[in-house]
């Protein structure tokens, strides 16, 4: 995505997108759907969605019925989820890829 709004062709820096906005920033992008959830990602150098701990409590802040987890309860719910999620950092996750069936 970064690299088709760096190409001022493809796509613009803002714009909307369905029921959503969208604004891309340095390294990502945030989404806000049209009732005000919002939805904030980085680019990992290949391209994949990465999220922290921050934009988990934003997103929940964003809801229509807030909800403001602690880093704890962040934790334990992306721990409960594995092996969805890898983190690609520490302390950054993506959604992991989908296996090959044989």
């Amino acid at each position: 995505m970064l690299s088709l709004v760096r190409s001022h062709r493809i796509i613009s820096w803002r714009g909307e997108i369905g029921s959503y906005s969208y604004q891309v920033h340095g390294a990502g992008c945030l989404f806000i759907s049209d009732n005000g959830t919002e939805i904030d990602v980085d680019f990992a150098a290949d391209g994949r969605e990465i999220f922290d701990f921050w934009r988990l409590r934003c997103y929940g802040r964003s809801l229509p019925e807030p909800h403001d987890p602690t880093e704890q309860e962040l934790r334990s719910a992306v721990e409960s989820v594995k092996p969805l999620l890898v983190e690609v950092r520490p302390g950054w996750f993506s959604v992991a890829e989908a296996k090959a069936s044989a």
